[in-house]
């Protein structure tokens, strides 16, 4: 049988989601830095696909298109695995700093790196006082970062570090050095295989090769708070992977039972509407649309709230089959009810609201005020 395009492209995505799914299962069980998941997507060339074209990324129409594929290919990991959605995010968050900041010469050896099959992340969450650049001509930081994504796992990450007078920059790290990963306090009921711990960053010597773009770069707005469409591209793809494990495993009872049809019903709508945000601000931030911020922090409520409904509707659905450990639903549920905590949703919503309340954030030709 010869398969057209579309269809060898839908092939490989459930294959590469079956397979994160069940080397997942084994990473919930016995929490360790998921390297069979993430060679994986390193196989399926997930790994390079949003590095930059100069490093043998994929090379785009433009950045509408970039974020298009980017979007459906967070949506197709997280599905998989959550845990590996938020590590995978971070990786390509990482490629487009590089992207947009690295010098000829970095991005020489991020081609070379790359090669070796090294994985990245971006951390920026720091206990007080935080993460800084010390020393004259012989620089160093001190600090460090703490919910830190593949902490010893990854090869490289970049870390946000302050100086002295100036805005917080980034640094080129290496994050596999165990002496330096504390993972005792990542005692968790989800995103167990994310491995999200603390890593001491003193005395690693900063050359200027290791500082990538220039003070406040990374801090900068659209990008930095409008970029939050990416994580909540990752936990949609877990909202859908709830979805249809809540339709494959619903018996005839409930197949049957109109109340229960309603319920499904809803929670596809809520997983749909929340794809449309995603899309949309994924369009927005492709754009450097001057509301790319607001739409970004509407969709993560959107986001949140459609991973609410559709984990009581798997509840309500399967009932105690949803709670069952070795149940793929109670895995994505508690996967979820910790990565939809991510950064102040809260606080991210009501920073929407004043802008809504200030002026309509929608297309010209469709505002209502």
């Amino acid at each position: 049988m010869i398969l057209d395009q579309h269809e060898r492209v839908m092939e490989t995505t459930a294959d590469i989601v079956d397979r994160l799914a069940t080397l997942g299962a084994g990473y919930d069980a016995a929490p360790n830095f998921p390297c069979d998941s993430l060679a994986v997507l390193v196989e399926s060339g997930h790994h390079r696909r949003f590095a930059p074209e100069a490093c043998g990324g994929v090379r785009f129409e433009n950045e509408a298109a970039r974020a298009c594929a980017m979007a459906k290919t967070l949506r197709e990991v997280g599905r998989g695995d959550l845990s590996i959605g938020r590590l995978y995010e971070g990786h390509v968050n990482a490629m487009s700093l590089f992207d947009w900041y690295g010098t000829r010469d970095q991005q020489d050896w991020l081609t070379q790196v790359l090669d070796r099959g090294a994985w990245f992340g971006v951390w920026a969450t720091e206990p007080s006082p935080g993460v800084r650049i010390v020393g004259g001509a012989a620089m160093s930081l001190v600090g460090q970062k703490m919910f830190a994504s593949g902490a010893g796992g990854l090869d490289y990450t970049l870390v946000t570090a302050a100086g002295e007078g100036t805005d917080r920059r980034l640094v080129i790290v290496p994050a596999n050095e165990q002496a330096r990963t504390d993972l005792s306090g990542w005692r968790v009921r989800g995103m167990r295989a994310s491995v999200s711990g603390r890593y001491l960053l003193d005395a690693i010597a900063v050359e200027p090769r290791m500082l990538l773009g220039q003070p406040g770069d990374y801090d900068r707005d659209p990008r930095f708070t409008a970029g939050a469409w990416r994580f909540c591209a990752a936990q949609l793809g877990g909202i859908e992977a709830l979805v249809a494990e809540i339709r494959s495993t619903m018996g005839d009872a409930g197949r049957n039972e109109p109340q229960q049809r309603a319920r499904f019903a809803d929670a596809v709508v809520a997983v749909r509407t929340a794809g449309f945000w995603v899309d949309e601000a994924a369009r927005r931030f492709a754009s450097g649309h001057d509301d790319a911020v607001a739409v970004a922090r509407l969709t993560r409520g959107v986001v949140e709230n459609a991973g609410f409904a559709v984990m009581e509707a798997a509840a309500r659905i399967l009932g105690t089959r949803s709670a069952f450990d070795g149940e793929r639903a109670d895995k994505i549920i508690r996967d979820l009810s910790l990565y939809l905590r991510q950064a102040g949703p809260d606080h991210a919503r009501d920073e929407a609201a004043q802008m809504l309340l200030d002026h309509d954030i929608w297309d010209e030709s469709d505002r209502l005020w």
